[in-house]
C-alpha cells in the first residue's frame, strides 16, 4: 500500500478549510496531520467543528510556517488573498508541495495583480512557477508542479464550458459576457453586514461591477487559448449573489464565428452536432465533467456537494448566439474539491481520490 501524504490546512476553519478538513480525513491515501487558526488556536477540530468525528485528538494550531513544514509533506493555503504568499515562500523553500486556494499566485503578471486586488505582489518572484490548477486544462504542468494557484470559483464554471469553444474557432473573442450567481458561503465565513441573513435573505444583488477581481484570471486564461490575440480578448463579467448556501450558476453568450454562421445558416443540426463534439473531444472521460443532453439544462441541485461541474449549450439562431450554461458546487469544484483533485495528481492517486 502507497505511504500516506502527511498534509496540513493554514486556514482550517473557513468555509474552504472546513471542506478540505472533511475531504482529506475521509482520503484514503492523506494523514491530516496540521490545522491551523489564529481564532481558535488550542481547540479541538470537534469543538469547533461538531459534525466532524473522526481524529478527535486534532487540535487547531497558530500558523507556524517552519512547524508546519516538519509535520507535513504537502500544505493547503485557505487564506485571504494576500495572506498566502508569506506561507508559501517558506513552505517551497523547505521542500513541500504547495497547494494555494487564495487569488495570490493565479495572476501571471505583478502588474495585472496590483491593478485589480489594489496592492503589490507579495512574491513575484513566484509567479512563473505557480501553475494554474485547473486539471481539465493543466494536468500534465500540475503534475510536476510545486505550486499549484487553484481557481476561483467563478473562473472555474466560466473557463471550462469557454476554453474548448474558444480554441475551436467557432466563436468569436469580442463580446463575450458572463452572467453568474453565487451562494453565500462564496463571501467567506466572515462577519459582515452585507452577508447577514436578513439582508441576503429574500433578496438577489449585482455587485463587483464593472471589474470583479476574478475576471482577471478568466481574461488571462482565456487569452491563453485564444492564442494571445492582438488586440487581447476583454468581455463582460458580472456577478450576482443569491440566497442559497453554496452554489454557482452561470450564463454565457458568445458570438458565433463567421465560419460557425456559414454552419448555422446552411444546417443548424450540423452546427449543434460541431457545438457537442467539441465539448466531447475536451471532456470526455474527464470524471468530473458532465455535458447534458436532451432539454435538461444545469441545476446547482444536482452538483452541490460534490465535485461535479455540469454544462449543456443552446445556439439562438435569432441573434447568432451561442450560449452556455454551467453548474457548480462553489466550495467543492470551486475551490476545496479542486485542490484535492490537484493534490491526487501532484501525488500520483486515482484523480477521484476523497472525491467521490
Amino acid at each position: 500500500m502507497k505511504q500516506k501524504i502527511k498534509a496540513g490546512i493554514i486556514g482550517a476553519s473557513g468555509y474552504s478549510g472546513e471542506q478540505l478538513v472533511k475531504l482529506l480525513l475521509r482520503h484514503p491515501g492523506v494523514e491530516l496531520t496540521s490545522v491551523t487558526s489564529r481564532q481558535y488556536a488550542g481547540k479541538s477540530l470537534h469543538d469547533v467543528f461538531p459534525a466532524i468525528h473522526t481524529r478527535p485528538g486534532l487540535v487547531f494550531s497558530e500558523p507556524d510556517p517552519a512547524r508546519i513544514a516538519a509535520e507535513c509533506d504537502a500544505v493547503f493555503l485557505a487564506l485571504p488573498h494576500g495572506v498566502a504568499a508569506p506561507f508559501a515562500v517558506p513552505l517551497l523553500r523547505a521542500g513541500k508541495r504547495v497547494f494555494d486556494l487564495s487569488a495570490d499566485f493565479r495572476l501571471k503578471s505583478a502588474e495585472v495583480y496590483r491593478d485589480f486586488y489594489a496592492h503589490e505582489h507579495p512574491a513575484p518572484e513566484l509567479l512563473a512557477e505557480s501553475v494554474y490548477g485547473l486539471p481539465e486544462v493543466y494536468r500534465k504542468e500540475i503534475a510536476g508542479a510545486r505550486l499549484i494557484a487553484c481557481p476561483g470559483c467563478y473562473p472555474t464554471s466560466i473557463l471550462l464550458p469557454s476554453i474548448p469553444l474558444i480554441r475551436s474557432g467557432l466563436v468569436n473573442l469580442t463580446g463575450i459576457i458572463a452572467d453568474s450567481s453565487s451562494g453565500v458561503s462564496g463571501a467567506g465565513r466572515k462577519a459582515d453586514v452585507d452577508y447577514l441573513f436578513v439582508e441576503c435573505n429574500e433578496s438577489v444583488r449585482a455587485y463587483g461591477l464593472p471589474r470583479h477581481r476574478h475576471l482577471s484570471e478568466i481574461e488571462q486564461e482565456l487569452n491563453r487559448a485564444a492564442g494571445f490575440p492582438t488586440p487581447p480578448l476583454v468581455m463582460n463579467f458580472t456577478p450576482h449573489l443569491v440566497p442559497t448556501n453554496r452554489g454557482i450558476l452561470s450564463t454565457l453568450y458568445f458570438d458565433l464565428s463567421p465560419k460557425a454562421r456559414q454552419q448555422l445558416t446552411e444546417s443548424p443540426e450540423t452546427l449543434s452536432a460541431t457545438v457537442r463534439e467539441v465539448f466531447a473531444q475536451a471532456y470526455t472521460g474527464e470524471p468530473f465533467v458532465r455535458l447534458l443532453t436532451g432539454d435538461r439544462l444545469p441545476d446547482t441541485k444536482n452538483v452541490t456537494g460534490t465535485n461535479f461541474i455540469e454544462f449543456a449549450f443552446r445556439i439562438d439562431p435569432r441573434t447568432g448566439k451561442l450560449i452556455v450554461v454551467s453548474a457548480e458546487d462553489n466550495i467543492l469544484k470551486g475551490a476545496s474539491g479542486q485542490a484535492v483533485q490537484c493534490f491526487n495528481i501532484v501525488h500520483g492517486f486515482e484523480e477521484t481520490a476523497g472525491l467521490l
